[in-house]
């Protein structure tokens, strides 16, 4: 993440999780050191430090950056056929995730602190004391204001839990995170690509607004934005999330 989130460790999966079974203890250290490095860079350029204590967990990411769970949903069909949809209807079943609330000046680093708590859970930080696996995409849970003009502070992070652990989710050391049972989702989604900082969010809403026209299907103050990609590749893909009303 170039906000800090799993995201940014996939270009460095291949650099650095590549494995020619070399348990030398020097090349570990200057390995750990290089990614340790590339990260505490990516996170200035969110006003965000990133402490030592990261390294541990940035690195067994890394190195399991390959593999990743998607999160469960079904397409709903569309009533129309057209040669490319802007956009698409998804169904999410209930689920268990976990999830920080922060409210940080910048979105950027909300979601980057929040995430450093999510790495440090999935890696070790938990229960049963091992790597749970990655799931995509990670959620970001914004509001906006009043006006319309602006995020609201407060976001809320979410990791899904992976499919082993849906029905008995290991307990997060970290009194922050909190393992939350949400409801079936029905979201209608658009997929964006680039940085995902406060400006760029508000634009895709407003361009999604566009294309759907006038409508109370959704909700018009509560969105998610689902971030799928390494955040330090410039056209990464993300989407933006329009929750529908419950029917």
């Amino acid at each position: 993440m170039a906000r800090i989130t799993l995201e940014d460790l996939e270009g460095l999966g291949e650099e650095a999780g590549g494995g020619d079974g070399d348990d030398d203890e020097e090349e570990e250290e200057e390995e750990r050191e290089r990614l340790f490095a590339h990260w505490e860079a990516v996170a200035s350029t969110h006003r965000v430090t990133l402490p030592r204590d990261m390294a541990g967990p940035i690195v067994q990411m890394t190195r399991h950056g390959q593999a990743r769970e998607s999160v469960p949903y079904v397409t709903v069909p569309r009533r129309e056929e057209c040669e490319e949809a802007a956009y698409e209807e998804r169904r999410y079943p209930a689920g268990k995730w976990a999830c920080v609330t922060k409210g940080e000046p910048l979105y950027e680093q909300s979601i980057s602190m929040s995430f450093m708590k999510l790495m440090r859970y999935i890696c070790k930080e938990n229960s049963v004391g091992c790597y749970l696996g990655m799931t995509v995409p990670v959620l970001n849970e914004i509001h906006l204001t009043k006006e319309g003009t602006e995020l609201e502070r407060e976001v809320v992070t979410a990791y899904y839990i992976p499919g082993e652990f849906q029905q008995n989710p290991p307990v997060p050391i970290d009194p922050e995170i909190h393992i939350t049972e949400r409801a079936p989702l029905r979201v209608i989604t658009r997929v964006f690509y680039g940085m995902t900082t406060e400006e760029t969010i508000l634009r895709e809403i407003s361009l999604f607004w566009e294309l759907l026209g006038s409508t109370d299907a959704v909700l018009q103050e509560t969105y998610i934005v689902a971030a799928y990609e390494n955040p330090s590749v410039p056209q990464r893909r993300n989407e933006i999330w329009f929750i529908c009303r419950a029917e």
